[in-house]
């Protein structure tokens, strides 16, 4: 049963005092039941962590490559690209289809478009080539779009609606980010995996 709260004692301040008091329950020792909530905390932590293994998710493997060796790299596909021809996906890291962190790289032809869509997770973006032409929306607007050179970093946060293009030179983006992601369009006409199916 908790106790009214005491007044401070000389010398410490009423904060100081409010959490001195925290540690304290009815009437036990200050050292022994910080260590009895320590050892809960801890407890707690280990469950957390275990559950965390049984679910099979793997931990962050060493990877170390320079742009050149990224370059070499052949496509992979996979989900988390938008479904442009001109757009190829390198999945360099972990499985973005299923939980847990993930890279990819998307290698954009010059001249190309995307229409405003989203994926599931979030996603952060770096462009590692070219000048990457980016914007916020529910639909493509040239207007919208910021001009993002090498080096530029930018969010694809979860749900949120976007869309590029690329001018005369082709685009190399490197995108991490937590599985399971999709891509949904926000106009199901401008999906580029439906017009192929409806054209064959």
């Amino acid at each position: 049963m908790l106790r009214s709260r005491p007044r401070p004692a000389a010398g410490v301040d009423e904060k100081n005092s409010m959490f001195l008091y925290w540690l304290k329950f009815d009437g036990c020792p200050m050292e022994t039941n910080t260590m009895k909530r320590f050892t809960t905390l801890c407890l707690a932590l280990g469950m957390a962590a275990a559950a965390g293994a049984q679910t099979g998710a793997a931990g962050l493997p060493t990877y170390s490559k320079t742009l050149a060796e990224l370059a070499a790299a052949a496509p992979t596909g996979g989900v988390g690209g938008s479904g442009n021809a001109k757009v190829k996906v390198v999945t360099i890291l972990g499985d973005p289809a299923r939980p847990g962190t993930y890279a990819q790289l998307l290698e954009v032809g010059a001249h190309a478009q995307i229409a405003a869509h989203h994926h599931a997770g979030d996603r952060i973006g770096t462009v590692l080539k070219g000048t990457w032409h980016f914007g916020y929306g529910l639909a493509f607007s040239k207007a919208a779009l910021k001009t993002l050179p090498v080096g530029s970093v930018y969010t694809e946060p979860s749900g949120a609606g976007h869309f590029a293009m690329t001018g005369d030179e082709p685009v190399v983006v490197l995108i991490t980010g937590t599985g399971p992601t999709d891509t949904v369009y926000e106009n199901a006409a401008d999906d580029p995996t439906r017009q192929a199916g409806a054209s064959k």
